[in-house]
């Protein structure tokens, strides 16, 4: 049964943890709380891939919507696995916007985050891929924005899934920062980053993981009004200045 609210439906798609899917389901869920305070004309809900028919419900009595992937670049999941779910969910007409780390504005969110911890050496710590360049261009162009707008001589991007490991990033001082360019908290924010930083003996700081800043909902709020879709051809930050 379509549903006649009047309302234009989004949702917001997240990885979320297979091993345990209901923390991050939740966690989601208020995000997507906070994003429907900033859109009252707006039905916003919420499903991550790890939760068995999310999508499905997320979709529910909605003939076409907008899905917001909450994920840092365009990759497997925004490409493949999102509009299969879509298709298999009878959804085939939502449109998949652009995903949560190649929006511009929260790049501009990452630069401010590094200006105001007032840091003088700075690692970008992403998640990257063994099998596609996408996420690790995404995080290099972020990192070369904020040496050129910060001035800060010392900006490395350090990867989880790919080389350079962050583990192998050494001779960062007390000043330094570490920006987690994640989406979320999750087991790779919150015990591989600090591990693989310890074997490399920084001594800095570990910022909290970009998409839980305070400005974020109101940051996807505004990207779902744009409704920029997911990138059909190659990345557009490929070829970016990399650090």
């Amino acid at each position: 049964m379509t549903v006649n609210d009047g309302l234009s439906p989004a949702l917001l798609v997240a990885h979320g943890q297979p091993s345990n899917p209901f923390p991050a389901a939740r966690a989601l869920e208020d995000l997507a709380m906070q994003v429907a305070a900033f859109l009252p004309r707006w039905n916003v809900r919420a499903a991550t891939l790890a939760e068995p028919l999310a999508i499905a419900r997320g979709v529910s009595g909605r003939d076409f919507g907008l899905v917001y992937p909450m994920f840092m670049a365009r990759g497997w999941f925004t490409k493949v696995q999102i509009p299969n779910r879509l298709f298999e969910s009878g959804a085939s007409r939502w449109k998949v916007l652009e995903p949560f780390g190649c929006d511009p504005k929260v790049q501009d969110l990452c630069v401010a985050l590094v200006r105001e911890s007032g840091a003088d050496e700075v690692i970008v710590a992403a998640h990257g891929s063994s099998k596609s360049a996408e996420p690790s261009e995404v995080a290099r162009h972020v990192a070369a924005r904020i040496r050129a707008e910060t001035g800060i001589a010392r900006v490395e991007v350090g990867f989880i899934d790919q080389a350079p490991q962050l583990s192998t990033l050494t001779g960062f001082g007390p000043g330094a920062v570490c920006l987690p360019f994640f989406a979320a908290a999750g087991g790779h924010v919150e015990d591989d980053l600090p591990r693989a930083l310890a074997e490399a003996g920084f001594r800095g700081r570990i910022l909290p993981p970009v998409g839980a800043d305070r400005r974020v909902p109101g940051l996807i709020a505004d990207a779902i009004l744009r409704g920029v879709p997911v990138c059909a051809g190659s990345c557009r930050w490929a070829g970016s200045q990399n650090p």
